[in-house]
């Protein structure tokens, strides 16, 4: 593994005019592990404590990270690929997700804010509760957050380092392909599973 040249990779160009906004727009990387870390570990923590089992535990939790693999894929696929009409739309696409198309070495907009990501994750916790129970959805959402914290870390490790590791060399090549490749193909991030069941697989 090696960092790529701090050249290809040091552009953050200014979004909004607004000073807080544009404060709240630079996240850098080390915050999502520091909040979610703690987090799945909790969760995993209270599935076992109030007698979940260590099984049914380990259960709920993949199910949970292969209910974020599908998350990941349509929220890719459909909403920051979306191409709406109206100029409101598309200034929203842009700042979710077309800043990272056009500023793709940003470092500190690759990652997804805290601000967004924390209360999309408590409104799932929720509807985990609603779909699973009060007890069963502490694990299924360590795993669902698990997910989401592998894919922002290797978003962020795709774009600013060149791995030799076989399988991030290939999730790293995979990636930079739907950058610049401009098909609408490979929405996959952290795995390309779900382009493989829904046809936007290269060919």
């Amino acid at each position: 593994m090696r960092a790529l040249k701090a050249s290809q990779h040091s552009e953050s160009k200014r979004m909004f005019e607004n000073d807080l906004f544009e404060f709240f727009s630079r996240i850098p990387p080390w915050h999502p592990p520091a909040i979610y870390i703690p987090l799945i570990t909790l969760a995993t923590y209270q599935s076992l404590a109030i007698g979940v089992g260590i099984a049914a535990t380990v259960g709920l939790f993949l199910a949970g990270l292969l209910y974020w693999t599908l998350l990941e894929y349509w929220a890719h696929r459909l909403i920051f690929h979306w191409e709406p009409r109206s100029k409101l739309g598309q200034r929203l696409v842009w700042i979710l997700h077309g800043v990272h198309h056009d500023w793709p070495n940003d470092k500190y907009r690759l990652v997804f804010p805290p601000a967004l990501s924390l209360p999309l994750a408590a409104l799932h916790f929720y509807g985990l509760g609603l779909l699973l129970g009060d007890q069963m959805r502490y694990a299924a959402f360590a795993g669902l957050a698990f997910g989401y914290l592998s894919y922002d870390m290797i978003h962020y490790y795709t774009h600013h380092f060149a791995p030799k590791n076989p399988v991030l060399k290939y999730l790293r090549a995979y990636h930079m392909a739907h950058h610049f490749k401009h098909e609408p193909t490979r929405y996959g991030v952290s795995n390309p599973l779900w382009d493989y069941v829904f046809g936007t697989a290269p060919r």
